[in-house]
């Protein structure tokens, strides 16, 4: 692939696997037989193209739209990540690049609190942070219910969410209001009620932003913020809820652009690209 233009900046590790009959990757032995038919007949460039997700746009006009379809129809990707605008205008582009795949693209949104994340005049919930203070789980399992079910309205398969950062900096420019909180059991309670939500309706759910955006000072877009504290201090905080939800079973993890010593001591290597 010489030239893509969009494609978005995380990397996702599946945990769960499409034969467990617990996960929502799976529906019927009909479907796996199709799945592994389809895999065994693709060519090494159609499989390599599967792996890719790309960030697909309902606002930027005919010259997007005509990158998106080349790639479809080219490069054989995988999925598509929607990012902002009309809920409407991205039904119809959905069903559009649909009908040009060989292969059912996996389309995924950013919708931590619902379709408002991403599109306009949509339905919005409350931040996480004001849901961390909801007692049990009930609520929360309901609320991601009801995201699940507005995604699929939209034709979207995929939520990246729930975010498992937890909220120890005030200075954080980029997590805050998005976190649970700053207790780590509470984090992870309450996104694992947050996905069990999503994944119980067959909505695949991400952890993020592994392994651990919660004490930064500055924003992942636009530097690389480092994770100065040792390892006994991030599994204790940093990477408890991550730990917990992999054990429980959430679907896939995104990780993070950090700079993380403990973790990867060539400070060159984010850790999305470490081992």
């Amino acid at each position: 692939m010489k030239k893509i233009l969009f494609i978005i900046n995380f990397l996702i590790i599946l945990n769960l696997s499409a034969q467990d009959k617990n996960s929502p990757l799976y529906k019927s032995e009909a479907q796996m037989q199709w799945v592994n038919t389809l895999y065994d007949s693709m060519s090494l460039d159609q499989k390599i193209g599967q792996l890719f997700m790309v960030a697909a746009y309902s606002n930027k006009g005919s010259s997007h739209e005509t990158e998106i379809k080349k790639l479809i129809e080219e490069e054989h990707i995988g999925g598509l990540i929607f990012m902002q605008d009309k809920a409407v205008r991205q039904v119809e582009l959905i069903n559009e690049y649909q009908s040009l795949s060989k292969t059912p693209l996996l389309i995924g949104m950013d919708a931590e609190w619902d379709l408002a994340m991403r599109l306009e005049n949509t339905n919005k919930f409350p931040w996480a942070m004001t849901t961390g203070a909801l007692h049990g789980d009930k609520l929360m399992i309901e609320y991601g219910e009801n995201v699940s079910k507005h995604l699929k309205a939209v034709g979207a398969h995929f939520n990246f969410a729930p975010v498992l950062d937890v909220n120890v900096n005030p200075n954080n420019p980029i997590i805050g209001n998005r976190s649970f909180g700053s207790n780590p059991v509470n984090v992870a309670e309450k996104g694992w009620a947050y996905a069990t939500g999503l994944q119980n309706n067959n909505l695949l759910a991400s952890a993020k932003h592994f392994p651990g955006h919660g004490d930064t000072g500055q924003d992942s877009h636009h530097t690389t913020p480092v994770i100065p504290h040792s390892r006994e201090r991030l599994d204790s905080i940093e990477l408890a809820p991550f730990k917990s939800l992999i054990e429980k079973g959430i679907t896939s993890i995104m990780v993070a652009h950090l700079s993380v010593p403990a973790l990867e001591p060539d400070l060159k290597i984010p850790s999305s690209l470490s081992r």
